[in-house]
């Protein structure tokens, strides 16, 4: 069982069929557009990919608030791809230049998709903080807490687009 500070769950509908919003999660490169992350290859179940904090091109006013993040190294281990439904991976939340979190564990990070008349709803869980060291369990959970609110919002914006 888990704890209400282990994990943080959020959902959205998004006004978009599923395929797109799939391709909005799943494309690395069209990821990295709406989150803010530049990444060295594709999504593929069992890698590692290396990346570095770059900006939203979907909203100026986040994109500014990232500045201060910029280059900061963005690494995620890829556990699985059900295609149309289920992306995951394993990250170190809330990490910095100045922070040290290689002797950490990992928390996890899902988004699923499910079709709903509206269009597609979105839901992102990230679980494992309870065993982030004390220390930094507060302000990952809170950054995180709020970061993927925010993030939701930028898909929704990202998928508002054109699709190119």
């Amino acid at each position: 069982m888990t704890s209400a500070t282990d994990r943080i769950e959020k959902s959205a509908v998004m006004r978009a069929p599923l395929p797109r919003v799939w391709a909005a999660i799943s494309d690395a490169r069209q990821f990295g557009a709406w989150f803010g992350v530049a990444l060295d290859g594709p999504f593929e179940a069992g890698t590692r990919l290396h990346g570095r904090i770059v900006g939203t091109t979907v909203d100026a006013e986040v994109a500014v608030m990232q500045e201060a993040h910029t280059g900061v190294p963005f690494d995620v281990l890829v556990e699985r791809i059900e295609p149309m439904r289920r992306l995951s991976f394993r990250w170190h939340p809330y990490a910095g230049p100045d922070v040290d979190v290689t002797s950490e564990p990992a928390t996890l990070v899902e988004f699923e998709l499910e079709e709903v008349p509206e269009g597609t709803r979105v839901r992102i869980t990230e679980s494992g903080f309870d065993a982030i060291p004390l220390a930094r369990r507060a302000a990952t959970f809170a950054a995180n807490e709020h970061g993927w609110t925010m993030q939701l919002t930028l898909i929704a914006k990202y998928l508002a687009r054109p699709y190119l």
